[in-house]
């Protein structure tokens, strides 16, 4: 026999649909039998002062045979026995059985009869009516009778200032047989209710859970590495959700996981070259150009050179471990924006000229010119961390020099939009074909071989611009058309 889980939602919506319906049974079973005594009791005693009131208003209104009539309607409506007598004692009108009715004076023997069955609640309610002014009420049981029987009495006045009183006698015998009846049917009823229930539940529990069990068995496919699976839909707008916010998260991991196995092909493939470089030219120095001052400081400049490469590869891969992990706090300031480009545009002059596009120390005929173009017309004072912003400011204009056209041209300008200091960065070259625009800044993002514009390094340095970006809440963008250029452009709020 399989063990029973208490803590599972299939036993627990189990449960609580069988406590539902057990306390729902519960409370039909108070109301309908416990308490119909007392509800039964309190409707009545309420019904026949409204039999009364109508009694009432139809003998004030209306002659005397229009009135027996009424009686006689109303008693049939309400089952009740009505007994009206006048003063004198002379004329007496008695229900249930209409042809025992008489206008004339006398009393026959079935008004006799009912005068004689209840003479001494009569009585009572007389002692009553006198106390209350002309209308009282009260319970007594039947001779012989275990039966309870409600009766009400009221003095009666028509428009002629003639006076009658008033007896109705309202049977309340009926709620045993009632409350016998009703148990029957509520024995029943619970029965057929519990088994429903135990059905409807058991039902509705394996339709909850049956999904529930799909995403767990996926869940586990996505935990032993199986990304890109796809989480199975439910009969529910939650469980549909969470299938697809489950389903979106393996995609992701899928797309990072690729990520970061193209990261260490490529993390490899950069370190390799430069390790490469160095040990060959060392071994150049060593077995050939040693005791050749010329030879050996070229030599000795290239190891340098693919040393400097060495460290910003390592650089990178830190800054985006720390972005990642968020350990990175930035250290705000106002400052000059259009300061801080200048010296960044100053250290590109010292080299402005032929670009080394081989990053590999030697500058060729084959290498591409470039110029920068710096658009400023005046300080613009912004807050930030400045060494961050400078970080992002080298990194866009380095991959400008990299991608710039034929022109060799790169643009800078700083302008004034609305209340902030817009920077872009522009070149003239080939351009980034639109699938790739938007995965740009991704994290460890290289673009395919098929696009205009083909990245190079380890696809870590936009991410790492975009994450500084972010922290310093500012709009960032890039703007691109293949075969005419690029443009990336961020923007900081101005500081007075």
């Amino acid at each position: 026999m399989p063990k029973i889980d208490s803590h599972s939602i299939k036993f627990k919506t189990w449960l609580y649909f069988i406590l539902f319906a057990a306390v729902l049974m519960a409370a039909l079973w108070i109301v309908q039998v416990f308490m119909l005594n007392q509800f039964y009791g309190s409707m009545k005693a309420s019904q026949t002062e409204e039999v009364v009131k109508e009694i009432e208003s139809s003998y004030r209104h209306n002659e005397s045979k229009k009135f027996v009539e009424n009686v006689e309607e109303i008693s049939d409506s309400y089952d009740m026995y009505i007994f009206v007598v006048s003063f004198d004692g002379k004329n007496t009108y008695f229900k249930p059985e209409a042809e025992d009715f008489a206008l004339s004076p006398g009393i026959d023997s079935d008004s006799e009869n009912a005068q004689r069955q209840y003479a001494s609640e009569i009585q009572k309610l007389n002692e009553k009516m006198l106390k209350n002014n002309g209308s009282a009420r009260v319970t007594f049981k039947t001779d012989g009778e275990s039966q309870e029987v409600l009766a009400y009495g009221s003095v009666l006045t028509s428009k002629k200032k003639e006076s009658v009183i008033t007896y109705v006698f309202s049977p309340l015998w009926p709620v045993s047989s009632t409350i016998k009846i009703l148990q029957d049917q509520l024995i029943i009823v619970t029965i057929v209710s519990l088994i429903l229930a135990c059905l409807i539940s058991f039902y509705l529990s394996m339709r909850i859970t049956r999904p529930i069990r799909k995403i767990e068995k996926t869940a586990q496919k996505l935990a032993q590495g199986e990304y890109g699976v796809v989480f199975p839909d439910g009969h529910y707008t939650e469980i549909s959700h969470l299938s697809d916010t489950l389903t979106g998260a393996s995609i992701e991991l899928e797309k990072s996981d690729l990520m970061q196995k193209d990261l260490v092909a490529n993390v490899s493939h950069d370190l390799r070259t430069p390790l490469t470089m160095i040990k060959s030219y060392a071994e150049m120095i060593r077995d050939l150009s040693g005791d050749n001052p010329e030879k050996r400081e070229e030599h000795l400049q290239v190891i340098i050179n693919e040393t400097d490469r060495l460290n910003g590869l390592v650089d990178d891969l830190l800054s985006a471990s720390k972005l990642q992990s968020g350990k990175i706090t930035l250290d705000k300031s106002v400052f000059n924006l259009s300061q801080l480009t200048g010296e960044i545009i100053d250290a590109y002059r010292g080299v402005e000229g032929r670009f080394d596009s081989n990053h590999d120390g030697i500058i060729d005929e084959n290498d591409k010119q470039f110029h920068i173009e710096f658009d400023c017309s005046r300080d613009f004072m912004v807050e930030g961390d400045a060494d961050r912003i400078k970080q992002v400011v080298a990194n866009f204009v380095s991959n400008a020099i990299k991608f710039c056209g034929d022109d060799g041209a790169v643009i800078l300008s700083i302008k004034r939009q609305g209340r902030f200091a817009r920077l872009s960065v522009e070149d003239h070259g080939c351009g980034i074909a639109p699938e790739d625009l938007e995965h740009i800044w991704d994290r460890y993002y290289r673009s395919s071989s098929n696009m205009a514009r083909e990245t190079e390094g380890t696809g870590l340095g936009l991410s790492i611009c975009k994450e500084i970006l972010t922290l310093h809440k500012a709009d960032f963008g890039v703007d691109s058309k293949p075969g005419e250029g690029t443009t990336f452009w961020f923007q900081l709020e101005l500081k007075k």
